[in-house]
């Protein structure tokens, strides 16, 4: 097939060979020779040996692709998450190129989601998204593919907000080092890592140092230490680390009667009780280093029902209002 120039001025090389057809669309600037030295790239990838894939040009397989990226990835604060949720969806990619992703991308989905939440999902996808844009950066494909994975949306907002008792019968069921790691993330709320990565030198007289590179927003932020907080201060550093925090407290929960309950609760929960004696909606931010307080107001559901409390006392004074003021007029009405 002839190469051939679209209404946008794009070279465009296609190619046909034994029922398989590939094409390229050419990169603004190209020119009528770039066009024709793919073609001829792409015919000869096309009758390269049927014993290897063959190397086409600018559509890479997408496990090469995924490779370049597990090695980006050793580059981020979490390596082996984003390792994890590039690997989950491995055996997606084999034999196929990035010019196929689209199609990759909804097998991954319509795969996956029977067992996976949409925001694990869109983590593995993700990866995919992040290693096809690399790729483009790169000049190892000539279309940007990532534009092709689109992500599910997302829902997972949890609701479970803890009572101090609810949390002290978990805590009561849980190991000496896990029931510390429980007390101090309510307490302070502080996430399981936040809590794990705590430094001897973190600690200071009157209040703990959690350092920007340990927080999810990357923002450096001190928690006053509460008389509550001062007797679980002995088992900091952790002595167990962020597995051993984990099953921990999964394996009390359960003791518990509380398998639902997830350690990220115990943040939720520091929130909505602080919320719920009266503490104001920015300083709660400030206590749990919300980027934005939109993110804080999520829990603004629990000023509720004080509010509806206050309302109804409000509505009490206008009824009794309006019953003084029936009752003066039928007495006037009788003299």
């Amino acid at each position: 097939m002839p190469v051939r120039k679209d209404k946008d001025g794009r070279w465009h090389a296609e190619v046909c060979v034994g029922r398989r057809r590939l094409h390229r669309r050419l990169p603004e600037g190209a020119t009528a020779s770039d066009a024709k030295r793919t073609e001829a790239e792409l015919r000869r990838a096309l009758h390269a040996s049927a014993t290897r894939a063959p190397v086409i040009p600018g559509d890479p397989m997408l496990v090469e692709v995924m490779a370049d990226y597990c090695e980006y990835a050793k580059g981020l604060r979490s390596p082996e998450s984003a390792q994890q949720h590039a690997h989950r969806i491995g055996r997606w990619l084999e034999s196929r190129r990035a010019s196929e992703t689209r199609e990759v991308a909804a097998k991954i989905i319509d795969d996956l989601r029977t067992a996976y939440r949409p925001a694990t999902i869109n983590r593995s996808l993700g990866t995919l998204k992040k290693g096809l844009r690399r790729a483009f950066e790169y000049g190892r494909t000539h279309t940007d593919y990532s534009v092709l994975v689109k992500r599910l949306p997302e829902n997972n907002q949890r609701t479970v907000y803890l009572t101090m008792e609810e949390v002290k019968k978990i805590a009561d069921h849980a190991s000496e080092n896990v029931r510390a790691a429980i007390w101090i993330s309510l307490l302070t709320g502080c996430r399981r890592g936040e809590v794990c990565k705590i430094t001897a030198e973190d600690i200071g007289r009157d209040a703990i140092r959690i350092q920007a590179g340990n927080t999810k927003t990357l923002r450096y932020r001190e928690m006053p230490i509460v008389p509550a907080l001062r007797p679980w201060l002995r088992y900091l550093p952790m002595r167990i680390n962020f597995e051993g925090v984990k099953s921990g407290f999964r394996r009390a929960r359960e003791a518990a009667g509380m398998a639902h309950v997830h350690f990220h609760d115990l943040r939720h929960s520091c929130a909505t009780i602080m919320l719920g004696v009266g503490v104001p909606m920015h300083v709660v931010r400030e206590i749990l280093g919300h980027s934005s307080i939109r993110t804080t107001e999520r829990y603004a559901h629990v000023l509720v029902a004080p509010q509806r409390a206050a309302l109804k006392k409000l509505g009490d004074l206008h009824r009794n209002l309006h019953r003084t003021q029936k009752s003066r007029s039928r007495s006037a009405a009788t003299h």
